[in-house]
């Protein structure tokens, strides 16, 4: 029967019976519809003029099934649905079924493992028309079956192969489940940890977050689209919903174009240029316009600037929102708008199923954009592979093999203990002898439910090792777990029994944050504290007199500044997701020494928030002995712990940089070295960062921008030379007139181990 239906709904769908060879039968169709007066045309470019051979075949195929559909058809390609899966198990809207039939629906979400997408597009293949396959996505965003750190925790990896090597490996799994699609990665920039979904990103760096999102594209979408092991990335959010006012989620934004295009666009260009298949348009509006009707965003940058070729989808009803925002009457006008704005596929808000025919017969909109909509879907169809085989990711026995294989697991638990970062290690309390006595308080000590955080995929708690569990696989000495408290909440009736513990014990290993729900999307705190009575709990444990190890599960930057000045030592471990436990085990007993470092500011206080590293001076800088300075009267401007940071188990000493030259001109590379020493008596990696700061521009500078990395092994002893080569384009930015480009001056550059303690060399471009 699969057989059959391959030959019976063949690429070339009902011209497949005929007795020609491929090649003559598209010269056919070209002929065809050059020739045809009611065919939809093709596009000039599609005429052969420096096409390879095999992208005008593809658009040949493209145009042949365009040009056999209805008005109905196409929109139903433009049509995005969510199954409902989330929420009721594997079942299908009422409705929607209906819908697939009569080709009202291209798309499905929250549709996978091969059971369930083998059955609806066995619907589209053998009950429509056409015979369109559909398209499948889902959000796996930190793994499928198998969970990896959050984003925001992988990030702190600084590790740019693990982070492409566990996108690569949640698209395998979500591939062998029946998935086309992932809406990842998230490449927002934020600086406000109040926004819940700072979780999903890789901080506040442009420069860092850049890099992260070419990785997690390469990831997703390995060497080629339509690969079984690879998934369409989708770039989102499209543009500038890390930065809602207040923290806020589906707040308004508002900045500067300037500002926009310096530090909030590189991330989506970095993977739209790595080849992102397609972009989700954010919830917010960016200049007054929200982004699912702006065209300066979807066709004059994206499309125009950056040449992208892939199609856009909205978030989740954001076209249907615009209503919300006062920029339209009503819905119909809603959808008139994102399509002349360059929105291709609405999800699940049915605006251009129910009014993008009544719209085209007023004149409201063009034939022309629908068809150039319906291409660009059926193109990505078409380069999956779907129109050959249209179950070609529905294969079992691959899934069972796959999904959370021993290997994942493996990898998954390297990436984990990649991702914490050590804050704290007072009088060397970490690492833990592996026969201490060890009391495990807190709420998160033995909880599975929490580890595999927001936004887990298809990932099922269960599957976790705990703190708990971990400790018990590592440790040779006795464990007494008392929860102590819950992680919300006013219930100390436990603090008795866990500080009973703690003086029985050699040293005290506590485990809190926040619950998963707690960051995320929609999920902004006003108060970026711990939850509830934990660091009352903390508190008493401390009193002890007892060694008292934090370990922090969280998903954003929490204002921690009592927990940390009491604490002996304090480890950022996000939610980890799968192997939290071993990964834990592995950083608390030794067996790996923590290297993570933090991809966004901890703040003192949610006072200071929005705090970022990269601020711009102004005419009256922090001095602490002037009240006439730009600072706080009840605090430092400092940070709790700056964007960069993070300790080990050993220690690294920096020289001072060189540069081969001091003066240099435009267009010419300048190479600075430092060395670092491993002066402790482990073996340790140390994330190298170099920074430049320009000291006068036509317009306001940052005091200091990241521009390089290099992440090194080194021996207890050992000293290497690391070497950043800085061009032209590392020294450019938007100048007064917003052109882009680099200005004569001095520069400092500066390297460190974190974005506050550098060194630096003085430079001169002329």
């Amino acid at each position: 029967m699969h057989q059959t239906g391959l030959r019976r709904f063949s690429p070339t769908l009902i011209f497949s019976a005929l007795p020609f060879r491929p090649a003559v039968l598209f010269l056919l169709l070209g002929l065809a519809l050059a020739l045809a007066p009611n065919c939809s045309s093709v596009p000039k470019s599609a005429t052969g003029a420096g096409l390879s051979a095999a992208e005008l075949r593809l658009r040949h195929r493209v145009d042949s099934v365009l040009a056999r559909m209805t008005l109905e058809e196409k929109i139903g390609q433009m049509t995005l649905f969510t199954t409902d899966w989330g929420s009721t198990g594997p079942t299908i809207r009422e409705g929607y079924t209906d819908d697939i039939r009569k080709g009202r629906c291209g798309a499905l979400f929250n549709s996978h493992s091969t059971q369930f997408t083998r059955e609806l597009q066995r619907i589209a293949i053998e009950e429509t028309r056409l015979k369109i396959p559909l398209l499948f996505g889902f959000d796996v965003i930190h793994g499928y079956k198998t969970i990896f750190p959050i984003p925001l925790g992988e990030a702190a990896s600084w590790d740019l192969a693990a982070i492409e090597q566990s996108a690569h490996i949640a698209a395998a799994e979500a591939a062998a489940a029946g998935l086309h699609w992932t809406f990842a990665p998230m490449v927002d920039i934020s600086r406000d940890p109040r926004w819940g979904r700072v979780m999903e990103g890789a901080g506040e760096d442009t420069w860092l977050g850049s890099r992260i999102a070419e990785a997690r594209v390469r990831g997703i979408q390995g060497k080629n689209l339509g690969s079984t092991d690879a998934l369409l990335a989708c770039v989102k959010h499209f543009a500038g919903y890390g930065a809602p006012v207040g923290g806020r989620d589906y707040n308004t934004v508002d900045m500067s174009e300037r500002y926009f295009r310096e530090y909030y666009l590189p991330p989506y260009e970095a993977a739209v240029k790595a080849g992102a298949a397609t972009v989700m348009t954010s919830f917010n509006d960016y200049d007054g316009v929200p982004a699912s009707g702006n065209r300066y965003l979807m066709t004059d940058i994206l499309r125009k600037e950056w040449g992208f070729t892939g199609f856009v989808v909205t978030d989740y009803t954001s076209m249907n929102e615009m209503t919300n925002h006062g920029v339209v009457a009503d819905e119909k006008e809603a959808g008139e708008l994102s399509l002349r704005a360059g929105v291709d596929m609405d999800m699940q808000g049915g605006i251009y199923q129910r009014f993008l025919q009544k719209s085209l017969a007023e004149g409201k909109v063009t034939l022309a954009e629908i068809d150039e909509a319906v291409r660009r879907v059926l193109r990505l169809k078409f380069m999956l592979g779907l129109f050959d085989d249209p179950y070609k990711f529905c294969d079992a026995a691959r899934e069972k093999r796959l999904l959370l294989a021993p290997e994942h697991r493996a990898t998954a638990r390297d990436i984990s203990r990649k991702s914490i970062v050590l804050l704290k290690n007072e009088k060397n309390a970490l690492p833990l002898a592996k026969n201490a006595n060890i009391a495990l308080v807190g709420p998160l000590a033995d909880n599975k439910s929490e580890l595999i955080g927001n936004w887990n995929g298809a990932g099922n708690f269960n599957d976790c090792i705990s703190l708990l569990e971990g400790l018990k696989a590592a440790g040779t000495g006795t464990i007494k777990h008392v929860k102590g408290c819950a992680v919300e909440g006013n219930d100390k009736s436990g603090f008795a029994e866990a500080v009973a513990a703690a003086q029985q014990a050699d040293v005290v290993v506590v485990a809190v944050g926040e619950n998963a729900m707690m960051s995320g999307e929609a999920a902004a705190r006003a108060e970026l504290g711990l939850p509830g009575v934990q660091e009352e709990l903390v508190s008493a444990l401390v009193a002890t007199g007892k060694p008292v190890v934090v370990v922090l599960m969280n998903g954003r930057p929490l204002a921690i500044p009592d927990l940390a000045a009491q604490s002996t030592a304090l480890l950022e471990a996000w939610w980890l997701g799968t192997e939290t436990g071993h990964a834990l085990a592995d950083v608390l007993f030794g067996d790996y020494n923590p290297s993570g470092k933090l991809p966004m500011t901890f703040p003192r206080s949610v006072g200071q928030v929005p705090v970022f590293y990269n601020e711009r001076n102004t005419g009256r800088p922090y001095d602490p002995n002037s009240k006439w300075t730009s600072k706080y009267i009840d605090m430092p401007n400092s940070p709790l712990f700056p964007f960069g940071y993070g300790l080990s188990y050993t220690t690294f000493d920096y020289s001072t940089p060189v540069a081969d030259r001091s003066v240099f001109k435009k267009g010419e590379t300048i190479q600075v070295s430092v060395t670092v020493k491993n002066t402790g008596k482990r073996a340790g990696e140390e994330v190298v960062q170099l920074y430049i700061r320009d000291l006068v521009g036509s317009v306001t500078r940052p005091v200091k921008e990241l521009k390089g990395f290099q992440k090194i092994m080194l021996a207890p002893g050992e000293a290497r030379s690391v070497q950043f080569r800085i061009t032209e384009k590392d020294l450019s930015f938007y100048r007064k007139d917003m052109s882009f480009g680099a200005e004569p001056g001095e520069f400092d550059i500066m390297v460190g181990g974190n974005s506050a303690d550098l060194k630096k060399v003085k430079v001169r471009m002329e």
